[in-house]
């Protein structure tokens, strides 16, 4: 690959919007460009952490499964097996091939308005033994698993300002396990979160990022910002693509940053 070929796989399209490639059947939340003097195709991916997201234009066209805190609140790891494997499927047959999703945050805030997406409940322990067949089951139908939101995205609420004071102890025993989880499973992506953790923004975090998730967890797959949570040109922190657009990773910043030698 040229540099330019691999440049183009740390973001999304350049002007930001997330187009529809080589289907006419959707349209996706975020893509990677293809390259197809390799014949790579594009990476097409798609909300969300319990089903599929249809466009309006093919509203009525998904299937409406049960959310990750009814999930959770089975027990149950071969439901959430089959909840993993009936999801994606959907995702590869309506061609993508990235789910963003399962959503796994510990509900820490009871009011946080999205705490019905996530596969935890309370219970870390709970969410580090029932991620892992979820996992397993969107990944045995070819579509990577993107586990989300690392890390303490405890409310909704002034989530793109709010700063979560943890200390480190409170990371590992509380927020990390059904990362963790994830992790022990095989999961292809992290998705970083729009708040800061102790200051700094979670897309930008070398002690959460770089540190904890792929150093101290052996996180081996890549970390993809939220949609617009990329606040500086972040891949020396533990960022490696940006998401939906190239406001930061892109080519050309890259570049400059890699002939001085900042980036390796």
């Amino acid at each position: 690959m040229t540099l330019t070929e691999k440049l183009l796989m740390l973001h999304g399209p350049q002007d930001g919007r997330a187009e529809c490639m080589d289907s006419p059947r959707c349209a996706y939340v975020g893509n990677i460009a293809p390259v197809e003097r390799l014949g790579i195709p594009p990476v097409n991916m798609n909300d969300g952490p319990q089903g599929f997201r249809a466009p309006t234009s093919l509203a009525g066209t998904s299937t409406a499964w049960p959310s990750g805190l009814t999930i959770a609140a089975s027990w149950d790891e071969e439901a959430a097996f089959e909840w993993g494997q009936g999801m994606g499927k959907e995702f590869y047959d309506k061609g993508s091939n990235v789910q963003l999703g399962p959503g796994l945050n510990v509900a820490r805030v009871p009011l946080n308005g999205r705490n019905f997406e996530y596969l935890s409940g309370e219970d870390p322990y709970l969410g580090y033994k029932l991620v892992q067949p979820v996992v397993k089951g969107i990944q045995s139908q070819k579509v990577v698993a993107n586990a989300k939101h690392f890390i303490q995205n405890n409310q909704e609420t002034n989530r793109v300002g709010v700063s979560e004071e943890v200390d480190e102890r409170t990371r590992f025993e509380v927020y990390y396990p059904p990362f963790e989880g994830a992790v022990e499973a095989g999961v292809g992506s992290m998705m970083c979160s729009y708040n800061k953790i102790n200051g700094d923004w979670s897309c930008e975090n070398p002690m959460t990022l770089r540190h904890d998730l792929k150093k101290t967890l052996n996180f081996e797959g890549y970390v993809m910002s939220d949609w617009g949570a990329t606040h500086s040109m972040s891949i020396t922190e533990g960022l490696d693509v940006e998401q939906p657009g190239a406001s930061w990773m892109n080519s050309a910043f890259l570049t400059e940053a890699l002939e001085a030698g900042t980036v390796k």
